[in-house]
């Protein structure tokens, strides 16, 4: 088959569209900052965070903390803290998401990312009560994600309505969030299936995976 001589365009165009939408993304969240960064500091964290989510974690953590050297965030050491839970750092990416409380308490990233890498950790309830401070948090963008990890846990302890109402919560805040839709869903279907009185075993192991793989995805 003969192919047109703009065919190679469309993958093209496709990385051009990817990488547009990163820089949007880095630009939503830079947004929130309390005050307006130095125009390198923001510059240096932007650059960062593209390439986190591009997967190039050790260059995404010179970025970050380049930015922190230029002027210290609270953004600037959360998002550090990503990268490092991403190289497997997971003490160090708290400490960093400890740094950025002390700069602004009201900013709710760090808080949530602490819970989840308590989680990592295999410290489920040491998560709840940074997992709820993410929730009441002033100024956070994703208020979906702190619902839906609280809420996966508290239904691995068989608390499954409290669970239920934390992934609904999460829906108000964004209708499409999938893992909330689907936590729902298997609370549905596993109650209709076994009954409330023996829910909570098969949900436990499918709610610690799903945990840790909607987690590793969440700023």
């Amino acid at each position: 088959m003969k192919l047109s001589r703009f065919s190679y365009l469309s993958p093209i165009c496709a990385v051009v569209a990817a990488f547009l939408f990163l820089v949007m993304q880095a630009g939503r969240i830079s947004a929130q900052w309390k005050d307006p960064p130095a125009d390198l500091a923001e510059h240096l964290w932007r650059q960062g965070y593209v390439l986190h989510v591009l997967g190039a974690y050790p260059q995404a953590i010179l970025l970050f903390r380049r930015s922190i050297t230029v002027r210290p965030t609270a953004e600037g050491h959360t998002f550090l803290g990503w990268s490092l839970s991403h190289v497997g750092r997971i003490d160090e990416a708290i400490t960093e998401c400890k740094r950025a409380i002390t700069i602004d308490p009201n900013f709710g990233n760090p808080y949530n990312d602490i819970g989840v890498y308590l989680v990592w950790l295999g410290r489920a309830d040491e998560a709840i009560p940074w997992l709820r401070k993410a929730i009441s948090a002033k100024r956070y963008c994703c208020y979906q994600f702190p619902h839906f990890t609280l809420g996966q846990i508290l239904l691995n302890k068989g608390k499954i309505l409290e669970a239920r109402r934390l992934f609904e919560r999460a829906l108000k805040y964004d209708p499409d969030y999938l893992p909330a839709k689907e936590a729902l869903e298997e609370i549905s279907k596993s109650w209709l299936q076994l009954g409330r009185s023996s829910v909570r075993t098969p949900l436990s192991l499918n709610c610690i995976t799903k945990m840790i793989r909607y987690a590793k995805e969440a700023p």
